[in-house]
């Protein structure tokens, strides 16, 4: 059910109805600016991944400062963007089922769509829903460049799978699918370097084999907010799909650099706006943000600009809050901002963004892929 907006334009921050999903307008702004600037001058496009916002409306933002398009992990966040108005979508993900590959095939009709695989008999399903919709259909191949998850293995298995994709009459092979997930959340800077290198020397030798095969990659994509300096530095990726960098998380901002401070230059812009519902005895707080106002995958929220405040543990309704006797204790009815441990599926939690800026409310944005699981 679509819930009712919890601020309206205008109203200061402290009067929002809570839980809340906050963002901060000046810190995200500066994220897109941060992200264009850093891929300014380079050959590397952005291809910014919507599983994180899950919103054609931040997806335009991103595409004013130079992204050349969006990822998406389901058929149903591409039908949201495409029918928002993006124009350039890829699932760097396998689809799988007639009804699903019908979807995306018709999106062709008003998006620009691409979709990855990492099976033979896959290729006939693709080739089949294409024909069927009367289309071209991109396909990259996927290679597990170490994330042991999907991907066929670099070299032959995936020079293998492009052939069979050119030689599609609705298909067209459109390039690799590079990610390798695992390595964003290594936290020391020697960890991220040694697997993206591994990554980089896997897609670079399937690359070339390619090329011999006379196959060229339109698209040699992977990337994510923790290790896309290492892809963009490689000489071998074309296009970056980090998502998480115009929002942050308290999971990110785990990761270290050389000196063992946090090595990310983005700013956390995504908050948790919760209330204090309860003070039930010293040293104890409860807000009410539990389970289904923020994931705690990645761990606890963070009390934003309260260190001396630990969130320690959540309940459906309940987050618990924990202080010592130092602390001022939070009183009943006063809003905390929470930084999610994992911002993904924290927004998926919320049918609207709420933008402040200054204090007050500037914007509502609806979350239009929200729940978009299929």
């Amino acid at each position: 059910m679509l819930q009712p907006p919890p601020a309206r334009p205008g109203m200061p921050e402290d009067e929002v109805d809570t839980p809340a999903l906050l963002i901060d307008l000046d810190a995200f702004e500066a994220n897109l600016d941060t992200m264009a600037g850093r891929l300014a001058g380079t050959n590397v496009r952005l291809r910014a991944h919507a599983k994180t916002h899950k919103s054609p409306v931040i997806a335009h933002r991103q595409i004013a400062r130079g992204a050349i398009g969006q990822c998406v992990q389901k058929v149903a966040e591409a039908e949201a963007l495409a029918w928002g108005g993006v124009g350039d979508i890829l699932v760097s993900n396998e689809v799988v089922g007639g009804p699903k590959l019908a979807r995306l095939a018709a999106l062709a009709g008003i998006a620009t769509v691409a979709v990855c695989t990492d099976d033979a008999g896959q290729v006939a399903a693709l080739e089949a829903a294409a024909r069927d919709a009367g289309i071209r259909l991109s396909v990259l191949v996927e290679i597990d460049v170490g994330g042991s998850r999907c991907g066929v293995a670099p070299g032959g298995e995936a020079v293998a799978l492009a052939r069979a994709i050119a030689a599609s009459k609705h298909l067209r092979f459109g390039g690799l699918q590079a990610y390798h997930g695992r390595a964003q959340h290594l936290r020391k800077p020697e960890e991220r370097h040694f697997a993206i290198a591994a990554c980089v020397d896997d897609t670079r030798r399937t690359v070339e084999q390619l090329r011999q095969q006379g196959l060229d990659c339109p698209i040699v994509g992977g990337a994510g907010t923790g290790t896309f300096e290492h892809e963009l530095a490689s000489g071998v990726f074309t296009e970056l799909q980090a998502g998480s960098y115009c929002f942050m998380d308290a999971d990110y901002g785990r990761n270290l650099d050389t000196q063992g401070k946090p090595v990310s230059t983005f700013r956390n812009a995504l908050f948790v706006l919760a209330t204090v519902m309860s003070a039930p005895r010293p040293g104890i707080a409860v807000t009410d943000t539990g389970h289904k106002a923020v994931a705690i995958d990645s761990g606890m929220p963070l009390v934003w600009q309260r260190p001396d405040i630990r969130f320690t543990s959540a309940s459906d309704e309940h987050g618990k809050l924990e202080f010592g006797p130092e602390t001022t204790a939070p009183k009943i009815g006063e809003k905390l901002r929470l930084v999610p441990g994992h911002c993904d599926p924290t927004v998926d939690r919320f049918d609207w963004y709420v933008g402040v800026r200054g204090g007050r409310v500037e914007c509502l944005w609806p979350i239009a892929a929200r729940g978009g699981t299929y």
